[in-house]
């Protein structure tokens, strides 16, 4: 049939769509003012619009009236668990009813995971994170607390000496674990026994 009217008809209201005016979408013309949902009457765009032959929809309902159905389906289509589908002609209450969510969480928050598995500082028992951890003996140590246990000498890689957990510098290591007599851990003399 010949199209005397100058231009395509509109795939909503069936009227002519003058070209300064259309939007073309899945092969037909569409007025800008009723390129809307077929279920909800939002306006659409080309990022929004999901065409099912000839009906137009924005992504929400299109997931709701076609997506996949049951339990944990539909959440990212934007399905509230409290939407019944209705305006949409569907009954999404059918079926079994959802399982009762259990009192306890079966599985911890990443966040809970993370916090757990933070290392422990040896000496005062705080966490230690990554920006001010360093490795001692086998153990996290906090800088501040990366001392020695006798003359709170700060350690470092060259001076540090490790024994039962806790941390010394060489020379308190020494005079304290280290062999005794003549030359050794500053002794001049060796003890005699009267």
């Amino acid at each position: 049939m010949p199209n005397w009217g100058g231009g395509a008809k509109c795939g909503a209201c069936e009227k002519t769509v003058y070209h300064a005016e259309e939007i073309q979408c899945n092969g037909r013309s569409f007025h800008k003012s009723c390129f809307l949902c077929m279920a909800c009457r939002k306006a659409l765009d080309s990022t929004t619009v999901a065409a099912h032959e000839s009906e137009i929809y924005c992504k929400t309902c299109y997931g709701r009236k076609y997506g996949p159905k049951g339990v944990g389906f539909g959440q990212g289509a934007g399905c509230l668990s409290t939407d019944t589908g209705d305006h949409l002609g569907l009954n999404l209450q059918q079926g079994s009813p959802k399982p009762a969510r259990p009192s306890t969480p079966t599985n911890a928050s990443k966040f809970a995971k993370k916090m757990a598995d933070v290392d422990k500082c040896p000496r005062c028992g705080k966490s230690v994170y990554a920006a001010e951890k360093i490795m001692g003996g086998g153990k996290p140590w906090h800088k501040s607390c990366f001392r020695c246990a006798i003359c709170g000498k700060s350690l470092e890689s060259t001076n540090v000496t490790d024994k039962d957990g806790e941390l010394y510098c060489k020379v308190c290591y020494a005079k304290n674990f280290g062999p005794k007599g003549i030359g050794f851990g500053g002794l001049t003399q060796v003890e005699k026994k009267e």
